[in-house]
């Protein structure tokens, strides 16, 4: 059905401080170049970015609608308002792919609801990139976001993630707070079989980027410091 919505373009970000033009197209900043309308987490750090992209963008201009766990539905409704007028609106992530272990996949969902047309656009996501270096299965695979924090619970849905792992030949991914990858990785070697591969991927697209894949018995003597570094996590027994 034909309309005059303005389209809603789905715009990635960097993943750290890092020169963006070693990791985004061009095109992005062509596309920040027409849209003033933006969905974003965090007004400063979406600011920043787009200053980082697009310097001779007059920041006054931009108009920022916050989305983050707390957005009640009925707010996220009118978010969507500029592209109902007609104008073209942007939607950043804090971090890689928006939509993607992102909030942003709620207004994506509203966009198709209201017949917006969606433009995703290239970038960075650490989820495909760590699946990418990891020698993984990466025909078949499942990101499963954050485990329990409980301990017992842990151990359950790693047991679990491993067993599935080798039931459906598929690669299991998944994240943890930063802060608490060291711990992670402790509990990863404690917990599972001694023949599973696990990869460890982080500050993808960084200098200091780390990806390695080795048993979990080979990383019980392997030393590396996690501490609040992004990180994914990927498993696989065979």
């Amino acid at each position: 059905m034909q309309n005059n919505f303005g389209k809603l373009y789905l715009i990635p970000t960097d993943l750290g401080d890092n020169p963006v033009w070693e990791v985004l197209p061009a095109s992005v900043k062509t596309i920040i170049d027409f849209i003033d309308d933006y969905i974003v987490e965090n007004e400063k750090s979406a600011r920043r970015f787009i200053k980082k992209v697009h310097p001779e963008k007059p920041q006054p201009s931009l108009q920022l609608k916050i989305l983050n766990k707390f957005t009640e539905t009925s707010e996220k409704l009118s978010f969507l308002k500029a592209c109902k007028e007609g104008r073209p609106m942007g939607l950043l992530s804090e971090a890689g792919c928006p939509a993607v272990a992102d909030p942003g996949s709620d207004i994506v969902k509203l966009a198709h609801e209201n017949n917006i047309q969606v433009v995703p656009l290239v970038g960075p996501s650490s989820i495909i990139m760590a699946l990418m270096g990891s020698g993984m299965n990466g025909q078949s695979f499942a990101f499963n976001g954050y485990l329990p924090i409980d301990k017992n619970e842990r151990k359950t849905e790693l047991k679990r993630l491993e067993k599935l792992s080798n039931d459906q030949d598929q690669s299991q991914l998944f994240i943890e707070t930063p802060y608490r990858n060291n711990k992670m990785l402790e509990d990863l070697c404690a917990i599972l079989h001694p023949q599973t591969r696990l990869c460890v991927a982080c500050d993808i697209t960084l200098s200091s980027e780390y990806i390695k894949t080795y048993s979990i018995n080979d990383w019980k003597h392997i030393k590396v410091d996690l501490h609040k570094r992004p990180a994914i996590f990927i498993i696989h027994k065979d």
